[in-house]
């Protein structure tokens, strides 16, 4: 195997860390690596897992970070009454459900471009490629918006109250201009991630984040804004985000042969872009969806208070176990991607590996913390002793859950970086919707299962898509996706 080379820009190229090179300082590091690590290395790779741990734990907290933004200006609004509560609930829920989730998705499409760019040292076509995603996430948070300014009549067809759905949407309309900041942070965040740059997000996430605080505060009582206030802060706070992004890249003399400007060219790659952008955007939303469907099956179930508290919960529950899931996605992603740009398919597969274990790691001690921990943690959303005797009764399902949806999400960031969006839409639409959803209506409303009937078809679902991705990566050709500028073409198809 070849030894490892730096990259012009200043990272380098990562290798297994048993390799033995061509002279024999190399040999005697590699000698010191097999005594030091002893048997754990023949489990893990010592040094993949290293590498990955440190590029996934800046992404967790860059992702927790930005999760918080609109959660505080929703505490800030649940202050003013039930009503507006409810209605800055449903609206941030709707916010991620149709905005964020469906830009954060598109921005996939840089996972597999850059990646792989970067990885040939193709590194001046990287800032193309961000440009043309950012294109494309102008033009989809345009007609992104335009459905928001009908937010009511939306809410209102599905069944919500009038009162609710007025209220959501006087917040939703102040939250439009954060969508487009959102949408380029993500490319941006992209465009960083595929060149390893994780760690200076800390910093450029955890300080909107602190100054969303006093803005949100401020918009909130000190404007005649008052419950939209906090609406307008999260987009403020993005916008904040955002600009600091922008100036980081543009000032930061690493970047230097991968951002050249602004260039005409990136209009010829918005094709390229899309062919990939769309699928990543359809991959994530499906199986996002398929949680949210659970949470309004719940309600048509008897006892509707509490199938519908529990499974949102459940749901809550999973969705924090799995930020933990989101970085070593990341990580993966990228590894992979960057490999196979540089022609290393071998060590590609080794990334995706050691990327599985770390992950099955974590969420064993998600369980366990679950398992001993339950009684603090339900406490946190509700006194109710029904709801927490029946949230103990889901222990089992949950963790089975957990741990599922945490190998899928490293199958599922090698899928990004091997440019396989385009089948892991099939892959999610059949396992969620032909496979899951059937199973968990006919359990929870033909059997006496109720609740856990939902969540064992959902179970259903997220193990046809573990065993679907996992075949995928087993036969699919791990190859550099191949990109034509010209006629904008990207061959992402897996071969077999």
């Amino acid at each position: 195997m070849p030894n490892t080379s730096s990259h012009g820009n200043g990272t380098q190229s990562s290798s297994s860390a048993l390799e033995v090179g061509g002279n024999g300082e190399e040999q005697q590091k590699d000698t010191k690596t097999i005594l030091g690590h002893g048997w754990w290395n023949k489990v893990l790779d010592f040094d993949e897992a290293k590498k990955q741990i440190l590029f996934a734990l800046p992404m967790v907290l860059n992702n927790l970070f930005y999760y918080m933004i609109p959660l505080i200006s929703l505490m800030l609004a649940g202050h003013f009454g039930e009503l507006q509560l409810a209605g800055a609930t449903l609206a941030n829920s709707w916010n991620v459900v149709s905005g964020l989730g469906v830009v954060t998705g598109l921005s996939g499409a840089l996972e597999t471009l850059c990646g792989q760019a970067f990885g040939a040292e193709e590194y001046q076509i990287l800032g193309v490629y961000l440009q043309a995603s950012c294109i494309v996430s102008t033009l989809f948070s345009i007609i992104i918006s335009i459905i928001w300014f009908f937010t009511e009549p939306i809410l209102v067809l599905l069944h919500q109250s009038h009162d609710i759905a007025r209220t959501a949407a006087s917040y939703m309309k102040f939250l439009i201009p954060g969508l487009f900041a959102y949408g380029y942070m993500q490319n941006i965040m992209r465009f960083l991630q595929t060149q390893s740059v994780v760690t200076p997000l800390i910093v450029l996430s955890g300080v909107p984040l602190l100054i969303h605080v006093g803005i949100a505060y401020a918009f909130v009582h000190g404007t005649a804004l008052k419950f939209k206030g906090a609406a307008l802060a999260v987009s403020v706070s993005f916008w904040i985000s955002m600009l600091l992004l922008v100036f980081y890249v543009k000032c930061g003399k690493k970047f230097k042969q991968t951002w050249k400007g602004f260039s005409v060219q990136s209009f010829h790659y918005i094709l390229t872009d899309l062919k990939l952008a769309l699928p990543s955007a359809t991959m994530s939303c499906l199986e996002y969806w398929a949680f949210e469907v659970l949470v309004i099956l719940a309600g048509l179930l008897p006892n509707s208070e509490i199938s519908t508290s529990l499974i949102a919960i459940c749901v809550n529950t999973q969705a924090i176990g799995y930020m933990i899931t989101v970085g070593l996605s990341a990580a993966v992603s990228t590894r992979v991607s960057n490999e196979l740009g540089a022609d290393h398919p071998d060590r590609a597969k080794v990334a995706m590996g050691v990327s599985v274990k770390l992950t099955l790691i974590c969420a064993f001690c998600v369980i366990l913390a679950l398992v001993f921990g339950h009684s603090l943690w339900i406490s946190l959303f509700s006194k109710s002793t029904r709801i927490k005797e029946e949230f103990a009764a889901m222990r089992p399902l949950l963790a089975a859950t957990l741990l599922l949806d945490a190998v899928q999400g490293v199958l599922s960031g090698v899928a990004r970086g091997c440019g396989w969006q385009n089948i892991g839409v099939y892959v999610n639409l059949v396992a969620f919707y032909f496979v899951g959803m059937p199973i968990s209506i006919i359990l929870a409303f033909k059997t006496k299962l109720h609740a856990k009937g939902l969540w064992t078809g959902l179970i259903c679902g997220l193990t046809c898509q573990n065993v679907a991705l996992f075949l995928l990566t087993k036969l699919g050709k791990w190859t550099k996706l191949n990109v034509s500028g010209d006629g904008g073409e990207a061959n992402a198809v897996a071969a077999y």
